[in-house]
C-alpha cells in the first residue's frame, strides 16, 4: 500500500519522545551545528536516543543542517553528516548545494524549504540532482502543487500547521540587513513580528503601530486530503522551537485527522504502533496567531495578525456587569482557577490576567485594567486541558496477537506482534480439570489479557482448548511475561535505506543567479558551475551589497488585506517605518501579484 508520513517537529530528544508517542511517523531535529534554529540545536548522541526509539516503531529521524555555509565551516559539516548517518539518522535536510561536492555517505537528501523550491523546474531539477525529498514552499497553492506532481516522481513535503514567514522561504535578508542576523544562518530576529506604521507617498498615515508583516499561524487539519490528492506524501508540522505541550496536542490532532484520510483514500502508515492519548487533541488551545489556509486555494484576504503576534487564544464570549476584580460572562463555569485569559484594552493593546475563582456565572481575576462591559475575552491557557497533557501524554504500543493452547505435556501460548516478530512460550506439568468451566475460562482471558505497561495492546485471543482446565493464575501470568520477553528478542531489525549520490551534469533551470541563491562557498559556486551555470553572485552573508535589492519577497499583500488592491493595474509604492525610525519602501508587482520590500534609509 502506498503510505503517508506524519512529521514532527523536536527541539530536543524529550520533545522528540513525546512526538513519537502522539504517533509521529518522523520526527525532525536540529543537530548541533548550522541548523536554521541555532536556538534548537541538540548532540549526536542525543539524537542517536531518538533514532534508536523511533527506529522502534519503523519511524524515521531526520536532521536539520540547513543553513548555508562558508567554506571554512564546509569541512565541518560534510564531518557532522557523516556522524549523523553512523548515529542511525534517516535523512539529511540542507539548503546548501555545495554539501553534494563534499563526499557525503549514502544518507539520504532532504532539500530545505529554504531552497526556495516553488516551480516544477526547480523541483525536477533537485530530484535530478539527487534528492530523495524536496520540501516545498508553504506560499504554494493545490494548482501549483498539482503541477509540480505531474512534472516529477520526487517525495514531496508540505508543510501542515504551525508559524507563516511572511517572505518567502531562503529570500528574506531584513533581519540580516538590520542587525546582521542572518535567517539563512539560522539566527532570524524576526522583524516581521515587530509593530510598524504604513503611509503613503504623501506621508499620509494609512496603518499606524501595527504588526503589519505578521501573519497567522497556517493550519491544514482539514484539508489533508485536498493535499493527499495534489500528491503530498509528507506532511509537516513547524515548531522546532515550540514546547512539549505544542508537540504533544498537534501531533496527536494531526494523527487523528491524517488517518481518517488514510482510512478513506486507502493508503497505509509508514511506521507501527498506534498511539492511546488520554486527551482529546485541540489546536485551538495551544499557542497560536489565528489560523488560516494561507495560500491554498489561491490569494485570500484575512492571512494577516496585525494585532498582536501573541497568543490570544480561544474566543470565550463578552464581559458584561463589570466589577473591580470580576466580570459576568454567558458559560462562566467553563472556565477554572489557574486559567489564563486575554482580552484588548480600550488602547487596542492585549491585555492579560489569571482566573482566581468562579461563583454564580462571574468569572475573578486579578488584573482587569483597560477592560469594559462588551469586551471580548479569550482563554489562552485552559488549566485542565495543559494538566491531561502535562499528566497523561500518550503511550504508543503495538498490536499484539496472543493464542493459547494445551498439548499433551501441558500449554502452549502464541505470540505474533505488528513488527512481524513471533515467539512462544510452554508450560509443562499436570492439567487439571475445570471444577467451574466458565470461571476457568474467563480468569485465562483476564489473566493473559493483562499487559499493564508493556508496549503492547491486545488485538486478538484465541483460546483453544481440547476441554476446559483449570490454570493457576500464577501460571497464566508467568507464560504471558515470558512470552513478551521472547517476542521484544525476535524484533526483525529492518535494513536502513541507503541512496549513494552520483554527480551529474542536469541543467539548472538558469543560468544566472544573484545573491538570492545564497550561495556563500566555494564548493556551492561549483556546483552550480557543474549544472551549467555562467554566472552566480555571492550570498547576502558574503558581502552582497544589498542597496536597491529587495530584502523581502512576499506573497502577501498589505494592499489586499487593507482593501487597496487594483487589481492588476500598476500602483504606487508604499512606505513602512519602525520603532527605531528605519523606513522602508513596499513595491508592488500586480501582475504576478507579488510585494517587495527595501530598505530606505
Amino acid at each position: 500500500m502506498k503510505t503517508l508520513e506524519l512529521l514532527a517537529p523536536a527541539k530536543d530528544l524529550v520533545t522528540g519522545l513525546d512526538a513519537l508517542s502522539c504517533g509521529a511517523d518522523a520526527v525532525y531535529i536540529g543537530a548541533e551545528h548550522f541548523g536554521a534554529r541555532v536556538a534548537a540545536a541538540n548532540t549526536v548522541a542525543d539524537i542517536e536516543k531518538l533514532a534508536l526509539r523511533a527506529h522502534r516503531y519503523r519511524a524515521k529521524v531526520y536532521a536539520a543542517v540547513n543553513t548555508i555555509l562558508t567554506d571554512e565551516e564546509m569541512p565541518r559539516a560534510q564531518k557532522l553528516i557523516c556522524q549523523l548517518w553512523d548515529a542511525g539518522v534517516d535523512g539529511v535536510i540542507i539548503q546548501d548545494m555545495g554539501l553534494l561536492e563534499t563526499g557525503l555517505p549514502p544518507i539520504p537528501l532532504i532539500a530545505s524549504t529554504q531552497t526556495h523550491n516553488v516551480t516544477p523546474e526547480k523541483v525536477l531539477f533537485l530530484e535530478k540532482a539527487g534528492f530523495k525529498r524536496v520540501i516545498l514552499a508553504r506560499e504554494l497553492t493545490l494548482e501549483e502543487i498539482k503541477a509540480i506532481r505531474a512534472k516529477t516522481s520526487v517525495e514531496l513535503e508540505f508543510f501542515v500547521h504551525g508559524a507563516l514567514c511572511v517572505s518567502y522561504s531562503g529570500q528574506c535578508y531584513l533581519s540580516y540587513a538590520m542587525g546582521g542576523r542572518s535567517g539563512n544562518r539560522g539566527e532570524c530576529a524576526q522583524p516581521c513580528r515587530k509593530l510598524y506604521t504604513l503611509k503613503d507617498a504623501a506621508g499620509e498615515v494609512i496603518a499606524g503601530n501595527k504588526h503589519l508583516l505578521s501573519l497567522k499561524d497556517l493550519n491544514l487539519g482539514k484539508r489533508l486530503g485536498h493535499l493527499v490528492d495534489a500528491g503530498i506524501t509528507s506532511f509537516k508540522i513547524e515548531g522546532r522551537l515550540k514546547d512539549r505541550d505544542y508537540v504533544r496536542n498537534i501531533v496527536s490532532y494531526y494523527r487523528r485527522e491524517l488517518d481518517k484520510v488514510m482510512a478513506k483514500r486507502g493508503f497505509d502508515r509508514p511506521s507501527l504502533g498506534k498511539s492511546l492519548a488520554a486527551f482529546n487533541p485541540d489546536p485551538a488551545k495551544t499557542f497560536n496567531r489565528g489560523y488560516s489556509d494561507y495560500f491554498l486555494d489561491g490569494n485570500p484576504v484575512d492571512i494577516a495578525s496585525p494585532d498582536t503576534p501573541k497568543f490570544v487564544g480561544e474566543p470565550m464570549g463578552r464581559a458584561s456587569d463589570l466589577k473591580p476584580g470580576s466580570f459576568r460572562i454567558q458559560g462562566a463555569d467553563r472556565f477554572h482557577p489557574g486559567d489564563g485569559i486575554t482580552y484588548f484594552d480600550k488602547d487596542g493593546a492585549l491585555a492579560g490576567s489569571l482566573v482566581n475563582g468562579v461563583k454564580d456565572g462571574r468569572v475573578r481575576a486579578d488584573n482587569l485594567k483597560g477592560m469594559d462591559n462588551g469586551t471580548s475575552i479569550y482563554r489562552n491557557l485552559d488549566k485542565e486541558f495543559l494538566r491531561a497533557l502535562e499528566k497523561d501524554g500518550a503511550q504508543r504500543r503495538f498490536a499484539l496477537k496472543l493464542a493459547f493452547s494445551d498439548y499433551e505435556g501441558g500449554f502452549l501460548l502464541k505470540a505474533t506482534d505488528e513488527r512481524g516478530a513471533s515467539a512462544e512460550a510452554r508450560f509443562r506439568g499436570v492439567k487439571a480439570a475445570a471444577e467451574k468451566p466458565e470461571a476457568a475460562q474467563e480468569t485465562i482471558k483476564k489473566q493473559l489479557s493483562k499487559l499493564g505497561e508493556t508496549e503492547f495492546y491486545l488485538e486478538a485471543l484465541e483460546i483453544n482448548l481440547s476441554k476446559p482446565y483449570f490454570i493457576p493464575v500464577s501460571v497464566l501470568n508467568e507464560l504471558r511475561r515470558e512470552v513478551l520477553l521472547s517476542l521484544d528478542k525476535a524484533v526483525p531489525v529492518p535494513a536502513r535505506e541507503e541512496i549513494k549520490l552520483v554527480p551529474n551534469d542536469t541543467p539548472y533551470p538558469q543560468t544566472v543567479l544573484d545573491h538570492t541563491a545564497n550561495v556563500l562557498n566555494s564548493k556551492a559556486a561549483r556546483f552550480y558551475k557543474r549544472h551549467g551555470v555562467t554566472e552566480i553572485g555571492v550570498a547576502a552573508e558574503g558581502g552582497a551589497d544589498l542597496a536597491g535589492k529587495p530584502l523581502m519577497t512576499t506573497r502577501f499583500c498589505i494592499r489586499r488585506r487593507l482593501g487597496l488592491c487594483k487589481k492588476g493595474k500598476e500602483v504606487e509604492p508604499l512606505h513602512l517605518e519602525d520603532g527605531e525610525g528605519r523606513r522602508y519602501r513596499l513595491e508592488f508587482d500586480c501582475a504576478a501579484c507579488r510585494m517587495k520590500l527595501y530598505l530606505e534609509n
